[in-house]
């Protein structure tokens, strides 16, 4: 269980290029597919996924979050974290870059799951500080 991220419906980026809303469908369609695979599974996949990509900057990171919460309406939802922040992490990827991906639980009231990402330590995207985020599992950018 996460809390809401949207994008309001006429902030939408709908003039983004070609090649990013088609990566970002990739993206989104690929995120749909790992996050039903078990946590050590989906570990060992997105660690292989993030190998010899560098580290996103903030700004590359945020337009990833707001491409892919443009791009589908469902990721927008209350409960969407693990597929969304799976989607933006390889979106990025998808671009050259990796986003630290990051699972955990939410420590301020009210406590919850919640999966997200974060570049130099600071969620992207999100509503809460570091502080208040407990992560479990962490795959960082892997250049070899």
């Amino acid at each position: 269980m996460s809390f809401p991220i949207m994008i309001p419906w006429e902030e939408r980026d709908r003039d983004r290029p070609l090649s990013l809303r088609v990566t970002t469908r990739l993206a989104i369609g690929g995120a749909r597919l790992l996050a039903h695979l078990p946590p050590q599974r989906l570990h060992r996949v997105l660690r292989r996924v993030s190998r010899g990509a560098r580290p996103a900057s903030t700004a590359e990171a945020e337009l990833a979050v707001r491409s892919v919460l443009s791009g589908s309406l469902s990721l927008n939802a209350y409960k969407a974290c693990l597929p969304r922040s799976i989607a933006v992490a390889l979106l990025c990827r998808l671009r050259g870059r990796w986003a630290t991906w990051s699972a955990g639980v939410l420590l301020a009231p009210p406590f919850a799951a919640h999966a997200w990402i974060e570049v130099d330590g600071q969620p992207v995207g999100e509503n809460v500080r570091a502080g208040e985020l407990g992560r479990l599992i962490t795959i960082a950018p892997r250049t070899r």
